[in-house]
């Protein structure tokens, strides 16, 4: 049992950077997702996710699979995106959710459009869905410097973010800081999403946000613990989802994201807040 959980790391060298990727994502791209998850903007993610493929696309067009241009066209695109939105659903009746979902569409049309261009399907496969046991040392460096930007950003806006979290209104009422926390979280956002898309691809990166999260807000009830909960779960599930694909040789980036949900479902069966927790019997306390 040993040599089957610790020789593919110990072995191989492209194991333990994805292994280490695994780690730099749940301590970064997880925490965005419990706040994604509490503010209600779950699907927002998803379509963030998408909307960062045009800029990439084109930096592929451009410069081939180079780390650096699919990470600025990335970036700027999922802003791009971000920016729009806002003003549509300032400037009109649509809500920023429909706006979204609107430019969401838009971008994963011209993404892949752009991409089938000049590539073939194995660069579009790469693409959407990424390669996590291909992480070079740049990757790497990229995806833990992300990592470490969101946990600083993060810890400077936790009390505003917190509070936007179940009150939005009222911190709109008391503080400046309510369009800080909502655009500089949204900053997190992308700049999380692209950090995913190099190890799992567009379509991929969300899923290791929001269901170690969505699992996580099962079993706790405070925020600290919720946090910590969802940053295990999303490192166990890298775990498990890499000794899958070494062991059954199925796809790494699929394989964590379908190991995120079994652990969702479990939770959502077996935690005090899911399914089956209203259908257990509750024995009764002696009152005097």
């Amino acid at each position: 049992m040993t040599e089957f959980l610790l020789s593919p790391f110990t072995d191989f060298a492209f194991m333990r950077r994805a292994l280490a990727g695994c780690l730099a994502l749940a301590l970064g791209a997880t925490p965005v997702g419990v706040f994604l998850l509490l503010r209600r903007m779950s699907l927002m993610g998803d379509a963030m996710s998408h909307a960062i493929l045009p800029g990439a696309a084109l930096g592929y067009l451009a410069f081939g699979l180079s780390l650096g241009a699919m990470t600025i066209g990335g970036i700027v695109a999922g802003i791009v995106v971000v920016l729009a939105a806002g003003l549509v659903t300032r400037a009109s009746v649509l809500k920023e959710d429909a706006s979204l979902a609107a430019f969401y569409l838009l971008s994963l049309a011209a993404g892949v459009m752009i991409v089938s261009l000049r590539g073939r399907n194995l660069d579009l496969l790469h693409v959407l869905f990424g390669s996590v046991l291909a992480l070079d040392d740049g990757s790497l460096l990229l995806i833990a410097s992300i990592a470490s930007v969101t946990l600083f950003c993060l810890a400077i806006l936790f009390r505003p973010l917190v509070m936007e979290c179940f009150d939005p209104a009222f911190l709109r009422g008391i503080s400046r800081w309510s369009p800080v926390a909502h655009y500089g979280f949204l900053m997190l956002v992308v700049l999380n999403l692209v950090s995913g898309f190099h190890a799992l691809g567009t379509l991929m990166a969300v899923g290791i946000m929001i269901l170690p999260a969505a699992a996580a807000r099962l079993w706790a009830r405070g925020l600290p613990a919720l946090l910590l909960l969802a940053v295990l779960f999303a490192f166990g599930s890298g775990v498990a989802g890499l000794l899958l694909s070494f062991h059954a040789d199925v796809p790494a980036g699929p394989a964590i994201v379908l190991v995120c949900g079994l652990v969702y479902f479990v939770s959502l069966l077996a935690a005090p807040g899911g399914l089956l927790a209203g259908r257990l019997p509750v024995r009764r306390h002696l009152e005097s």
